[in-house]
């Protein structure tokens, strides 16, 4: 058995990517560092699927229906002298219809935007995305990264769903 080790536990988050006419849905958020860029994303609360969280995230940092359509990938990242690490799924989807801008969006959301790659890339270099995962989320999404909502299950009273 050996000598016991601390578990290691990364929260467990997940992202929203929306493009529409070659423009990405992103938010401005309040975070310890000043202003930063991300995708609309946050931690998966207790008892919730990654596709209900997803959805619940978009919603509540932007005001929009989010359709889920497929998985970008799986990113694992912990923050430069930080001891806390992060899990995100981050997954591509549409914008239903129904949008409602006079919905309050979370604190921390200074505004709702939406850039191209190179404007995404300009903000990285300066420093102003929330995490690397930003802008590596949208390259997997323009390379094709694309694998099928089949691939997260939820198992709830012993029966495996895809919700």
């Amino acid at each position: 058995m050996g000598e016991e080790r601390e578990r290691w536990r990364p929260a467990l988050t997940v992202a929203g990517v929306v493009e529409e006419q070659g423009r990405f849905l992103l938010v401005e958020e309040r975070t310890e560092e000043g202003v930063r860029l991300n995708q609309p994303a946050g931690h998966v609360e207790a008892g919730e699927s990654l596709l209900e969280a997803v959805r619940r995230e978009v919603w509540e940092e932007t005001g929009l229906t989010f359709e889920p359509r497929a998985v970008v990938g799986g990113y694992l990242w912990q923050k430069p002298g930080s001891p806390v690490a992060y899990l995100r799924v981050a997954f591509s989807g549409v914008i239903r219809e129904g949008r409602e801008s006079a919905t309050p969006l979370d604190p921390e959301v200074v505004r709702v935007v939406w850039l191209t790659r190179e404007e995404v890339a300009a903000r990285a270099a300066a420093g102003e995305t929330r995490s690397p995962l930003v802008l590596a989320t949208i390259d997997d999404w323009l390379s094709g990264r694309r694998f099928s909502l089949d691939v997260v299950r939820v198992w709830r009273e012993g029966v495996g769903l895809t919700e």
